[in-house]
């Protein structure tokens, strides 16, 4: 404990800020590289005039929140104050679109990744590239923006993320790490820059031409791992700590996505690893050997905080849904007059989850509180179906709610699956894998592979920017990314891992069967249920 006061103290430790779809988490480590303090504050995106969004004070004064809650968290245990850092790091939820004009202005509503209202302009640039641009892209909200004629385009001068402008505004560096970057615009792996051919080809569209839009003016320069992104200025300091005690000059590490910050925080940034991300969205990344023999919509192509090529699998619903029935749970526990609190609500219901029938006894759930590109669907509708003689029992509709989480994803991995690409290990993080066994086993079982979890899974993004930081400042010549973390992170990890039950595949697969030819009934909620 003494030793971690003199390190906070002396400005020893590093510091990881993730802002997730629900929640911004700060994650303070100690010079092992492991957790020491924590903060959190809860926000929640709103849809307004049918875009979901955050506005920038949502994302600034959940930033203070946040910060301020690690700073308890750290005066609490250490009797310690948070005044500097060895180094720093932001990351966030990954796409979406922010546009700014020449005096920093945004344009637009901050557009988030759950938007699913860019399908003619990511089709359309889909065909041109080659290469699969989901409508999520940076590039699609861009072009459907041009497409639409918005009166904002002509005066766009900078287009960047979530990190990016959160990064941005606390150094002065238009800058993205490129695994960032690779959700932004396609990127070449072997030049660690947006892809120059697929540039020209955008520049040269009519409509783009006309406007004068030159990608490389308008979107942030790409860093790599271990790269110096600038430091923390006097007014960059204030936005996080508005009481005056945290000092400018601590260098930051080039801002990542979430994506990125997962396969670091699962050590998974080799080739032939993947890690599953399972929050409020749910995602899998594998880190690939070789090409994909053609482009498909329902997987991307983005990079490791290397550079390497990933293909990512990304649902936009995974646990929204999840979360809703157990606070349906907690509202009866608080009429009842029982004094049970969420996380044990969470535990005993995942558990209960684990005593019913394979296929959850004929009960269907459909998770989607928003749109989802892999099942086409524009918007979401949650929606539980059940037959008539199905074995309705607490067990069987918890089951299909967490199998539902995991479904969709299970579609975009069987591509994967018919493709022969090669995963040795796959690390899952995230909220779905914090009850042991339950999350854990159901995704084994959708994968048909072994998940492994570690036990800093529930540290997730904020400590795999962190530990961004801390290579970017502790890095020795010629150590990779990769050398640091399987030498000074992860040497000693405790890794539980789960193998797939037999009985569960095959219970998943008839679950997932009835979920794909039912489709149409979720579709024809969309179009009727307003």
């Amino acid at each position: 404990m003494e030793k971690i006061k003199q390190a906070v103290e002396t400005g020893k430790t590093v510091l990881g800020i993730e802002f997730g779809s629900t929640r911004i988490k700060a994650v303070l480590t100690d010079e092992r590289n492991d957790p020491v303090a924590q903060g959190s504050h809860e926000w929640e995106n709103r849809l307004e005039d049918g875009i979901w969004t955050y506005s920038l004070e949502d994302i600034w004064t959940g930033l203070q929140s946040c910060y301020a809650d690690l700073a308890r968290d750290v005066k609490e245990k250490y009797g310690a104050r948070l005044t500097t850092f060895k180094a720093m790091g932001f990351s966030a939820m990954m796409h979406g679109y922010m546009a700014f004009d020449a005096d920093k202005n945004l344009l637009a509503p901050f557009r988030t990744w759950r938007n699913s209202i860019t399908g003619e302009a990511a089709a359309y640039l889909t065909d041109l590239f080659g290469f699969n641009i989901p409508e999520r892209w940076s590039i699609a909200h861009l072009y459907q923006a041009i497409l639409n004629k918005e009166a904002h385009v002509p005066s766009v001068k900078r287009l960047t993320t979530l990190a990016g402008y959160v990064h941005w505004s606390l150094t002065g560096e238009f800058v993205l790490g490129v695994g960032e970057a690779s959700g932004m615009f396609p990127i070449d792996s072997a030049a660690k820059d947006y892809n120059a051919e697929m540039i020209e080809k955008f520049e040269n569209i009519p409509a783009v031409k006309e406007l004068g839009i030159k990608l490389r003016d308008i979107m942030p320069k790409v860093l790599t791992a271990g790269s110096a992104a600038g430091t923390l200025t006097e007014e960059g300091a204030r936005l996080i700590d508005p009481s005056g005690a945290l000092m400018p000059g601590i260098p930051l590490c080039p801002p990542e996505g979430d994506a990125g910050t997962g396969m670091t925080a699962t050590n998974s940034i080799t080739k032939r690893t993947g890690n599953v991300s399972a929050g409020t969205s749910v995602f899998a990344m594998v880190v690939l050997d070789k090409p994909l023999k053609k482009a498909y919509p329902e997987i991307d192509i983005v990079t490791t905080p290397s550079g390497d090529d990933v293909a990512m699998v990304h649902v936009n619903n995974c646990t929204s849904d999840l979360n809703a029935w157990v606070n349906i749970f907690h509202e009866f526990s608080a009429l009842i007059g029982a004094d049970v609190s969420m996380g044990e609500l969470y535990d005993k219901l995942y558990t209960k989850a684990l005593e019913g029938d394979k296929d959850c006894g004929k009960l269907l759930s459909y998770n989607y509180f928003s749109g989802e590109n892999i099942t086409h669907m524009r918007e979401g509708r949650p929606l539980f179906v059940r037959l008539p003689d199905a074995n309705f029992n607490l067990a069987n509709m918890m089951r299909a709610h967490l199998y539902s989480s995991m479904a969709t994803l299970k579609l975009g991995m069987d591509i994967l699956a018919g493709e022969d690409v090669k995963i040795e290990k796959m690390l899952g993080h995230g909220g779905l894998f914090k009850t042991k066994d339950v999350g854990q086993r159901f995704m084994a079982a959708a994968m048909n592979c072994p998940v492994s979890v570690m036990e800093t899974a529930g540290e997730g993004g904020a400590w795999g920017i962190a530990l961004l930081a801390s290579y970017m400042i502790n890095r020795e010549d010629g150590e990779t990314l990769t050398d640091f973390l399987n030498g000074k992170v992860f040497a000693d990890a405790n890794v539980y891992t789960l193998s797939p039950d037999k009985s569960d595949t095959e219970g998943f697969g008839e679950f997932t069967e009835r979920y794909v030819k039912a489709l149409p009934v979720e579709k024809s909620a969309v179009e009727y249920f307003e």
